[in-house]
């Protein structure tokens, strides 16, 4: 409620004619100039008078009492008591009354020229306020006609206006009118041409809007967000990368979402090591939540960096939160990449305890463990279990020869 009548408080200041305009449109003489002030009538002046008393003492609720008890006798008297009555009631926050009045006072057109052009911007602005966003637009043309002035603002409320009508070419259209006319650069009209390209799926036209944004508000950390997200959307993942990296290096980065996509860019772009690092860091720091779908990422940053090691371990994590069988299966594989055999046999059998699409995937890293430590029983054991099974029967079959071979040379009974 106080900021509603904050704002009804800056829009009163209207009736005075504090309104500044950034250019002016040329003409001999404007309306508002051609229109003359007037006096209200001599049984209107009394109730006028003493209703502004009662408003400037802070009593406005006994200042519409006023009003509403004076029986103005012409269409000037009825529009300057109006255009008093909407202005009082915005300032309670009474919106919907105050629209009300203030369009009595408007369609009279009788007022004085300052009077009528800080009416239709008021009114304007409330119609806005209140959501009859196609009713303002035209009012706040009929502002600048009135005034033959322009303002960065006033074209702003229209883009705002269009904006929620999803006009998009016109808020195009206002954006640019007000970002002309603005003394320095508004960050609010460009973010309407910014959306306004987004809903129109036009992403390339967006990057370019980001890309002037950036350097004029560089400290608005969305703004280096949003550009590296635009540039993953038209598929330019090199200035995507590059953008974010340099987002991350001045603190702009502060969401799991954001360490993580940049984690992924630098792994594709051949950089998983520093992506894993990168992406661990946070992991530590408690800003990407410790869970089974992210050590998995982890896990997979590692791996694609050759660091099996680590790749082994964080799998290892992340299928302890559901005795997930087939990450038991991706660690047990790189276990024994990694020549680490007797690791790897009771992670594979636990892999195949848990539960496997495919079993015989597990049964022939199983052989293939049990092989080079010479245990030629298991491994043939293990490659005729592997065999088996579809996906890797091909694979177990040729290597159960060689096994056999093995076993013989060596005096070892299948």
């Amino acid at each position: 409620m106080q900021k509603v009548t904050k704002l009804a408080s800056v829009l009163m200041l209207s009736l005075c004619g504090s309104m500044v305009a950034t250019t002016a449109t040329a003409a001999e003489k404007c309306p508002i100039d051609k229109r003359q002030s007037k006096a209200v009538g001599a049984s209107a002046a009394k109730k006028v008078q003493k209703s502004f008393e009662a408003y400037t003492e802070g009593n406005v609720d006994e200042a519409i009492a006023i009003l509403l008890e004076a029986n103005p006798k012409n269409d000037f008297d009825k529009a300057y008591i109006a255009r008093m009555l909407g202005n009082f009631y915005a300032e309670k926050g009474q919106m919907k009354t105050a629209v009300k009045y203030l369009k009595t006072a408007v369609e009279a057109d009788v007022l004085g020229g300052t009077d009528h052009g800080a009416t239709l911007r008021l009114y304007a602005d409330l119609l806005l306020q209140e959501k009859r966003f196609k009713e303002a637009i035209p009012y706040y043309y009929k502002w600048m006609e009135f005034t033959c002035k322009e303002e960065a603002q006033i074209y702003r409320r229209i883009g705002i206006a269009h904006s929620e009508l999803k006009e998009w070419d016109k808020v195009l259209k206002v954006a640019d009118k007000g970002i002309e006319l603005s003394e320095k650069p508004d960050k609010g009209l460009y973010q309407m041409k910014l959306t306004a390209y987004f809903n129109q799926k036009n992403y390339k036209q967006a990057v370019k809007i980001l890309e002037t944004m950036v350097p004029l508000f560089q400290d608005d950390k969305r703004l280096w967000v949003q550009l590296a997200q635009f540039y993953l959307m038209t598929e330019d993942y090199d200035r995507s990368l590059a953008t974010y990296d340099l987002a991350y290096k001045n603190g702009f980065l502060e969401t799991a979402g954001n360490i993580t996509r940049l984690s992924q860019l630098l792994a594709q772009k051949g950089s998983p090591y520093q992506g894993a690092k990168i992406f661990e860091k946070h992991m530590k720091s408690g800003l990407i939540e410790k869970n089974k779908k992210n050590y998995t990422i982890l896990a997979g940053f590692y791996h694609s960096a050759k660091e099996l090691k680590q790749a082994a371990s964080y799998y290892g994590i992340a299928a302890e939160y559901d005795n997930d069988g087939e990450l038991l299966l991706k660690q047990g594989r790189i276990l024994v990449l990694d020549q680490k055999q007797k690791q790897a046999i009771p992670v594979l059998k636990k892999a195949l305890d848990a539960g496997l699409d495919n079993p015989g995937e597990a049964q022939f890293e199983l052989a293939l463990a049990h092989l080079t430590l010479k245990q030629y029983k298991s491994a043939y054991q293990r490659a005729v279990l592997a065999a088996k099974d579809n996906k890797t029967k091909r694979s177990a079959n040729s290597y159960i020869s060689y096994i056999k071979e093995k076993a013989r040379i060596h005096n070892v009974t299948l």
